[in-house]
């Protein structure tokens, strides 16, 4: 059985307001852009905004005989950087036969991205709707199984010039964007709770340390989670690619399996580690035990940062769909701090108190 999720808000379709109408300058890029991918033409009428979850980006569904999706990008300079990614990485992962969206085109001086549309079916919405796991097995073992194409043969060629906000997942983006995302857009801004730095920190670079051991000449996804995967035809399709890196195995795979949007049961979660770690054994020679212990390591990194980002996300961008969440993505961060090897009290005794003081507000 699934755990017991949050209930639902009403914002449970997507976590992004969804814009009232197209805007008419978007509609004429999106016309050309169709027209130079040598798609069937588009009017005004066939181009629908849609939301955007945690993204800053504009989407855009154009209804035709060949229906695809336009990404707008945010702000610049960022935006067209990544743009420019999603253009690139998405193109080389089709190539190499990984489960993505056809890459059509895009538009270098405004930054949008033509994608195939794969329908707005996420495994998301397989998760709530199934009474249990069973239903959601198949569907796993396909993201597990596309996962590692992802990771392997994804990265045979990778140009690393094509990642827009790094190319490594290494110890420094461990402390700065999970560590220390955790401690301040949670713990601090959104909770704001007093506590003793120095102690913290210390576990926080031990753990980071640890998982920083592991080899990490992988291609990573690094936010591989049910809603950035859709299912189309009754197969998983991976999104929101364009932040890929190389990494190693076990973060995409504890981003899925923690995922707090989904609510996994420890045995569905030990059950889907197995059949991806004997999938590896096959295509990589893996030794089971040291996976098994870097993976725990990552595992906590990964819940570090899902904790940063639901804090940020609901406090800064007004987005409070994802402050549900929170309360899961601390209780899953205390349950691997009590699988590891090392004893991090104070982390443990302050993701105490930030699951307190949640659970009050």
């Amino acid at each position: 059985m699934t755990q017991r999720r949050p209930p639902a808000s009403a914002e449970s379709a997507s976590a992004a307001k969804l814009p009232h109408s197209a805007r008419p300058a978007d509609i004429d890029i999106v016309k050309e852009l169709v027209a130079r991918c040598d798609l069937p033409p588009v009017g005004a009428e066939d181009i629908s905004p849609l939301a955007a979850d945690g993204s800053q980006r504009v989407f855009y569904r154009v209804a035709s005989s060949s229906p695809v999706i336009a990404v707008f990008p945010g702000a610049p300079p960022q935006g067209l950087a990544e743009a420019s990614s999603c253009y690139a990485i998405g193109s080389h992962l089709a190539e190499r036969g990984v489960a993505v969206p056809h890459v059509y085109g895009w538009d270098r001086h405004h930054g949008v991205v033509l994608l195939e549309d794969l329908g707005s079916c996420h495994l998301h919405d397989l998760v709530q709707a199934a009474p249990d796991f069973a239903r959601l097995r198949p569907y796993y073992r396909q993201a597990v199984e596309a996962l590692l194409v992802l990771q392997v043969d994804g990265r045979q060629g990778f140009d690393l010039s094509s990642c827009w906000s790094g190319d490594r997942y290494d110890f420094d983006l461990m402390i700065e964007k999970e560590a220390n995302y955790f401690l301040n857009a949670l713990c601090r801004d959104y909770l704001a709770l007093v506590f003793e730095p120095g102690p913290v920190e210390g576990e926080l670079i031990a753990i980071a340390r640890q998982a920083a051991c592991q080899p990490a000449d992988y291609l990573l996804h690094r936010d591989f989670q049910c809603r950035n995967l859709l299912v189309h035809d009754e197969r998983i399709r991976i999104i929101d690619f364009q932040g890929a890196r190389l990494g190693p195995l076990g973060y995409d795979l504890a981003s899925l399996l923690i995922d707090p949007y989904a609510g996994l049961s420890s045995s569905a979660q030990e059950e889907i580690f197995g059949h991806y770690l004997a999938l590896a054994r096959v295509k990589l020679g893996l030794d089971p035990e040291n996976f098994r212990r870097g993976y725990t390591f990552l595992a906590i990194q990964r819940n570090l940062q899902i904790l940063g980002a639901f804090a940020f996300l609901s406090k800064q961008r007004g987005k409070p769909f994802f402050a549900q969440f929170i309360s899961p993505a601390l209780r899953s961060l205390l349950r691997l701090l009590a699988q590891v090897d090392g004893d991090f009290l104070a982390l443990t005794d302050l993701v105490g108190r930030c699951l307190a003081r949640h659970e009050k507000s």
